[in-house]
């Protein structure tokens, strides 16, 4: 190929290694650097893939229980008419699907024990459309849910904490009472466990129960759904089509959509992401900036070579174009090596890992202690791409330096003891 002589001498000057024991730790150092890079990028790939895993298993198992948009009034009050503000909000295109919903803190209590819950009554012939978890029940569990009978479904951990199993019945305080002639009386009333789930996410499974609509609305002493929950075709647009149906009901519907419902988790994911690709960038910087005591070794053995080509015509420019070449190169490789190596132990973790567990005989997340018991792992080009352009502007920079000082080596003065 006929590439102009500064790529040519810049990429020999990368492969030099045998030219004596000067050029060959030259040429080691040059490599660690290279080392140093690829192992940077592909830490900082595999990271972020782990973490990307976690948050698609966690966000996964909460969205199997929970909707991705909530419609509800301020002050709690109900809907009657809930089909026409589901109508409206179906305008969207994004809204593939709504059903009502009434929801309300109660005290769950059986015998001596005690404890706080969410109740959402549902309808069973819409639910299934909404959430993951209600499209798993909807032959079994949900049927049982017929309004009059006051049945509930509860958590596997709320039945564990509580010490029931299906048939057993639990007794339900509202949080708001009947006025009587001797003031407020607590408001209870006994429900049979129809069913127990298990949505894989703790919170839910301890504290959320679920009855028929008709069932919450008697027992709450309301006069319809409180709210009218959304099914999305894309989940990661919430945001942004909870704020346009935020502008197109105005200001007397509370629109919530899922990650400011679980504001606390989605901030935190998304903060820990962005240290963690900080703090690995940091690592790939440290290896990419090693290619300057490269160069600068590089630059000060070939003084000579750097003073012929001078005298043969070479430009400032043209030198430094050489050692840019050859920074370049260590880059461009380091990059890639790290990617390809990062992507290939991304996608093949859930054979990595375990493989890893077998040989040291230990387990990385026991099943017993936390709810994912695999190394989930989701590479996102999203991530691949930036980690890449990074590193690679990171390289070029660590040139920079170096190379300048290159060009600015004297003819005379470096030929003078040679």
């Amino acid at each position: 190929m006929d590439l102009p002589y500064e790529w040519q001498i810049g990429w020999r000057y990368t492969r030099a290694g045998r030219g004596g024991r000067r050029n060959r730790f030259i040429s080691f150092i040059s490599g660690v650097s290279m080392l140093g890079i690829a192992l940077g990028v592909a830490a900082l790939i595999i990271v972020l893939s782990v973490m990307n895993g976690f948050q698609k298993e966690v966000r996964d198992r909460m969205l199997s229980v929970v909707s991705h948009i909530e419609l509800m009034g301020w002050q709690g009050e109900s809907f009657p008419d809930w089909l026409q503000l589901a109508e409206k909000a179906k305008q969207n295109p994004q809204v593939k699907a709504a059903a009502p919903f009434v929801a309300n803190q109660v005290l769950v209590a059986r015998g001596e024990d005690m404890r706080g819950a969410i109740v959402r009554g549902i309808d069973p012939a819409l639910e299934p459309a909404m959430t993951p978890l209600a499209a798993e029940l909807k032959d079994t569990a949900l049927k049982r849910l017929v309004p009059g009978e006051f049945g509930v479904l509860i958590g596997v951990e709320m039945a564990r904490a509580l010490q029931v199993r299906e048939g057993d019945r639990i007794t339900l305080a509202a949080p708001t009472g009947d006025v009587t002639p001797a003031g407020v009386s607590p408001r209870f009333k006994q429900f049979k466990v129809v069913g127990i789930f298990s949505a894989g996410h703790y919170e839910y499974d301890s504290a959320l129960a679920l009855i028929h609509i008709g069932d919450a609305e008697r027992f709450f002493r309301v006069e319809g759904p409180t709210g009218v929950q959304l099914r999305l075709a894309d989940v990661h647009q919430a945001r942004e089509v909870g704020d346009q149906l935020s502008l197109s009901f105005g200001p007397s519907i509370r629109v919530r959509d899922w990650t400011r419902t679980n504001a606390s988790w989605y901030d935190a994911v998304q903060l820990e992401k962005r240290m963690m690709r900080i703090i690995l960038t940091l690592i790939v910087a440290v290896a990419a900036f090693n290619l300057v005591s490269t160069l600068v070794m590089t630059v000060t053995d070939k003084q000579s070579d750097i003073a012929i080509l001078r005298t043969l015509g070479a430009s400032p420019r043209s030198i430094m174009g050489i050692f840019m070449v050859q920074g370049a190169a260590a880059g461009v490789i380091g990059t890639v090596g790290g990617t390809l190596l990062g992507l290939v132990t991304a996608f093949n973790i859930d054979v990595i890992v375990p493989a890893i567990e077998r040989l040291f005989n230990t387990s990385f997340l026991p099943s017993s202690v936390y709810v994912i018991s695999r190394m989930p792992s989701d590479p996102q080009w999203s991530d691949i791409i930036p980690i890449a352009l990074t590193s690679l502007v990171l390289a070029f920079l660590a040139t920079l330096y170096p190379s300048w000082r290159a060009s600015r080596v004297q003819p005379a003065e470096a030929l003078r003891y040679e």
